[in-house]
């Protein structure tokens, strides 16, 4: 149960961080930087008792990698959403509804499919180097090297596809309505692949640490 108490809180700041600094319109610099960090934070004050998931698509990409028991995927991805629920009603009881909707529109799916994948597999792909490998086995920079993926993909695509990288982020965000809820399945689907295909090269990359 503490693993899933620990999936629930760092997945709970992670959305009421973006929250936060979104809906009252201080997007720009300072909602990368804020996000990438409470991300950072939050797996090094969890990392050592779930893993500092707090994605499901990293949740899928350790499972596939085979460090993450078949038992805790299913209670980690209800821990996750339901966080981001939680988070997302915070966030409006303390701010309200946002000032301006950041809207996907239908046209611009297939970038928004792209980007979503692209920065997922990204971000799997440092978690699964930089906290599972045996190479870097008890290192001290895999929470600084997580934050600064998801810092990174939010200045890169936020403004094409909002910049969840994570799935339960993408039902946060939808429910605060800075996406069209209507479309979040674009960040489930590309997420969810993006940490598939981290895991498969991975396991390619590294076939004899099992």
């Amino acid at each position: 149960m503490k693993k899933y108490i620990t999936e629930f809180i760092g997945t709970f700041f992670l959305v009421l961080t973006i929250g936060c600094t979104i809906v009252p319109g201080a997007a720009g610099v300072i909602a990368p930087l804020a996000i990438g960090s409470v991300l950072m934070v939050m797996i090094f004050a969890g990392g050592h008792i779930s893993g500092g998931h707090y994605n499901p698509a990293v949740t899928l990409a350790v499972w596939l990698r085979g460090r993450c028991d078949t038992k805790d995927v299913v209670p980690y991805l209800i821990s996750q959403v339901l966080a981001a629920v939680v988070a997302a009603a915070v966030v409006g009881f303390l701010y309200g509804s946002p000032k301006a909707t950041m809207v996907i529109e239908s046209t611009n799916i297939p970038k928004a499919l792209l980007a979503e994948f692209l920065f997922t597999f990204a971000l799997a792909y440092v978690v699964l180097n930089s906290a599972t490998s045996k190479a870097n086995a008890n290192n001290s920079f895999y929470g600084l090297a997580i934050g600064f993926s998801v810092m990174t993909g939010a200045f890169a695509v936020g403004g094409i596809s909002g910049g969840a990288f994570n799935p339960a982020v993408a039902v946060g965000i939808g429910m605060m309505k800075l996406v069209n809820f209507s479309q979040i399945w674009i960040h489930i689907v590309a997420d969810l692949a993006g940490g598939a295909a981290a895991a498969v090269i991975f396991k390619l990359n590294n076939t004899e640490d099992k």
